[in-house]
């Protein structure tokens, strides 16, 4: 079973930076590679978005327009991991965000880290 964990949430000022991980293991019959590599995030009362997205080799990332030239994702496929760096953080940028690994039909999830921005 695939599990994701990410970490480097927290409480930032408005202007500031953070970066998230996320940190996948548990495969079995496929590779980290093989998976294309998603950012979402939910706010209270608010749906589920998509914020980033890489693909499984890493050559090439799509972002929401929301976070477009303030967020980076990417991906270390030696080390499992996937990275999402925020710059020029806003308060509606405060959410939880997951760590999602999808292939084919088949999605994983992580537990969420949470993001406060606020001064």
């Amino acid at each position: 079973q695939v599990q994701l964990v990410e970490s480097g949430g927290g409480l930032v000022q408005p202007g500031g930076s953070l970066r998230l991980s996320c940190a996948a293991s548990g495969f079995t019959f496929t590779t980290f590679s093989d998976y294309a590599m998603n950012w979402y995030r939910q706010a209270p009362g608010k749906e589920r978005e998509l914020v980033a997205t890489v693909t499984s080799a890493g050559d090439s990332t799509n972002y929401a327009h929301s976070v477009k030239g303030r967020f980076t994702i990417s991906r270390d496929n030696a080390k499992n991991t996937v990275n999402l760096q925020m710059n020029s953080l806003k308060p509606e940028d405060t959410a939880v965000y997951y760590c999602n690994a999808v292939r084919w039909s088949r999605g994983y999830w992580g537990q969420g880290t949470q993001v406060t921005v606020s001064s």
